[in-house]
């Protein structure tokens, strides 16, 4: 089943271009610009006189929400909140008919999102259903929803089903705001940046040897990482915290780059290593002043940017990914972090697919 690869986590990280292709297939016309979700067909009408988005979420399905959480705020002008399926059902917030609560879980069996689902049913919410598996609960018991169709995941940490589900959500938004003659230039990017993507991830994979000795150079002295960015690229920084942490038992700490002068600059010396997010984007320039502030406590960063930025100097370690539209940019930034995860596991001398104290699919509370 693993083919020519060590690990199913490498396997499955090598087929994210085919299964960002599937969950795109059928549901994107790029000639018309058009978009078909056959899964929320019929409650579209009642998901657009929603007043609110709340994504429910735990884990990595938890990060695919933020990654799309400015992107339904900017496009529906709607307030949207993502909640830990964990802490909203401590909480137990408000929710209202008119909100609409999207539950976004690989394996659509995650205990804690199935009992915020329930609560959220029982408040008169209408329920999205955002999973890898058909037949599962969540799609049983939510209104409507969306397949992402990654395919079978079998590794522990969740590598294609991520990226899947960003493009999933986005084709979602999409969606919903196909009647805001206001906004179709904007919607029109993206589904071009989407008509790219699969060719663009497939551009990333090939820096593998180079984030391998990396990780390499990474493995050998360091117990901590820290993993910064902000805007949409936010949520990439927490996913990879969580996939170093998953698989290779360094502690990494996902760290929004503007909070960098609230704490964080303590930690920064000359041998933390320290992963900063810094392709082209509206934030840029806010990242770029975070930057300095890395160099002048003599740390050492190591800098995602874009091919062919000449602002970042080449005395700095870089990984160069494609540059593409700013709510697509995570799914690419997010590949290369996921092969250095792997490589610092497999650098570690763990079982990569199986790591220890973790289950695939989390059943219980």
């Amino acid at each position: 089943m693993k083919g020519c690869f060590s690990h199913f986590m490498q396997k499955e990280i090598s087929e994210q271009p085919e299964s960002v292709k599937n969950t795109m297939r059928g549901r994107i016309n790029f000639d018309q610009k058009s978009i078909t979700l056959g899964g929320i067909k019929d409650y579209i009408p009642v998901i657009k006189k929603c007043k609110r988005f709340i994504f429910v979420a735990c884990g990595t399905s938890y990060h695919s929400g933020i990654a799309v959480r400015n992107l339904f705020e900017e496009l529906l002008n709607l307030p949207a909140v993502v909640e830990l399926a964990s802490d909203f059902l401590d909480r137990k917030p408000p929710v209202y008919r008119d909100d609409c609560c999207v539950f976004i879980s690989q394996s659509g069996e995650t205990a804690d999102t199935i009992l915020a689902l329930r609560y959220c049913v029982d408040s008169g919410g209408v329920c999205i259903g955002i999973t890898n598996i058909v037949g599962s609960t969540i799609c049983r018991e939510t209104h409507c929803g969306i397949h992402i169709n990654a395919g079978p995941e079998i590794g522990v940490a969740s590598t294609k089903a991520y990226t899947s589900q960003i493009v999933a959500l986005i084709m979602m938004v999409l969606k919903l705001s196909e009647d805001c003659l206001s906004l179709q230039n904007r919607r029109w990017e993206i589904i071009e940046g989407l008509q790219q993507i699969v060719f663009k991830i497939k551009t990333v994979l090939k820096l593998e040897q180079g984030i391998k000795k990396l990780a390499e150079s990474i493995i050998q002295n360091n117990k901590s990482m820290l993993i910064m960015g902000r805007g949409y690229q936010y949520a990439t920084c927490l996913e990879t915290a969580l996939k170093i942490k998953e698989v290779s038992y360094i502690h990494s700490e996902g760290i929004a780059s503007g909070e960098l002068k609230h704490g964080a600059l303590a930690l920064i010396d000359e041998n933390i290593p320290c992963i900063l997010f810094l392709t082209k984007d509206s934030l840029y320039k806010k990242v770029h002043n975070s930057l300095q502030q890395i160099i002048a406590r003599k740390g050492k960063p190591i800098i995602i940017c874009n091919e062919g930025d000449s602002e970042i100097e080449d005395k700095f370690i870089t990984i160069r990914v494609p540059e593409i539209v700013d709510c697509l940019q995570g799914v690419l930034n997010v590949v290369p972090m996921q092969m250095l995860a792997y490589h610092l596991a497999v650098f570690g001398g763990f079982d990569v697919d199986c790591p220890r104290n973790l289950a695939k699919s989390v059943t219980v509370e």
